[in-house]
């Protein structure tokens, strides 16, 4: 057996992982200012494209467990940045909407895509490179996606 395959620098989840985490911390700074943490500012994503949605909807979209999302939710209810509610169709549904303060937050976060790919910019990274990184790791997680259903 090859001992190779277990070092650090030849395993693809490793810069997968730092990447993961110094992207994270370059959105701290801006997700700061609107006092929502990074996991919210993924929840805002989705609710900001289509407002209204079941918990499913959204556990699903980001890929997330009840565990994890739920708690969560009672986070940004609680910062009156979005409203859970049983829905009138199915009392076993809870829908989460956006309140005026979570829609107000959309213009601040605007700017931040932007401001965080300039910074990629600048540092020998072209724009292309950007574009193709993230069309290989939507592959990437679909492919994972669909061999994670099929080993259930």
């Amino acid at each position: 057996m090859d001992e190779s395959l277990l070092l650090l620098k030849n395993q693809v989840c490793f810069p997968i992982y730092s990447a993961s985490k110094l992207i994270i911390k370059a959105y701290k700074p801006f997700l700061d200012e609107l006092g929502i943490t990074y996991p919210q500012y993924l929840v805002f994503l989705v609710l900001w494209k289509k407002d209204k949605l079941n918990v499913n909807q959204i556990k699903e979209q980001l890929m997330l467990d009840n565990n994890t999302l739920s708690p969560m939710l009672l986070r940004m209810e609680k910062m009156e940045l979005i409203n859970r509610s049983k829905s009138s169709k199915d009392e076993r549904r809870i829908i989460v909407s956006l309140t005026k303060k979570g829609k107000a937050l959309k213009i601040k976060a605007l700017p931040i895509p932007e401001k965080l790919l300039a910074g990629l910019l600048k540092h020998n990274i072209s724009l292309d490179e950007i574009i193709k990184l993230k069309s290989t790791l939507d592959n990437l997680v679909n492919t994972l996606t669909q061999n994670s259903k099929n080993n259930k």
